[in-house]
């Protein structure tokens, strides 16, 4: 299934906008199951980065569920999503439009970490933090390797 040209850039930053690191470690996880991604970006195909991708991902899903997790939008938060929203959506975009898929994938995760957060926080009210943190991770890593899976292909 091919999706339309930043579509997936569009979507991945989505993901970020809940996860900042999602993006990252389902790339990283693409990358190291033999897949490659339409942008080029040969950042990802570094040893350190892939696992660090990983590293990272698997992390925030364990540090979120802290009761001293900051929200998703104080500075270094947000800044974790523009970075990590800005590499995706650069991978996912077609070769040659790059720039462009960073730029979609950061307009579209910043704005939606506002909202993502009104949710989460509302959803915390009525279930907890924990409960309400772990159907956000199933909701999100669900999206963000869906997006992967359809974005890139076999090497």
């Amino acid at each position: 299934m091919k999706l339309p040209s930043l579509l997936s850039s569009a979507l991945i930053g989505a993901v970020a906008s809940a996860r900042s690191m999602t993006p990252m470690g389902t790339l990283a996880a693409a990358r190291l199951a033999g897949r490659q991604t339409p942008g080029q970006l040969y950042l990802l195909d570094h040893p350190v980065v892939k696992l660090g991708g990983l590293a990272l991902g698997a992390g925030e899903l364990l540090g979120d569920k802290m009761k001293t997790a900051p929200d998703r939008t104080v500075f270094l938060g947000l800044l974790a999503r523009v970075m990590s929203a800005g590499i995706a959506g650069a991978a996912l975009a077609p070769r040659g439009r790059e720039r462009a898929g960073a730029a979609v994938a950061v307009a579209t995760a910043v704005p939606l970490a506002y909202l993502t957060l009104g949710v989460r926080k509302r959803a915390m009210a009525r279930i907890g933090q924990t409960r309400s943190g772990l159907i956000e991770d199933a909701l999100i890593v669900a999206a963000g390797a869906a997006m992967v899976a359809l974005s890139t292909r076999q090497r």
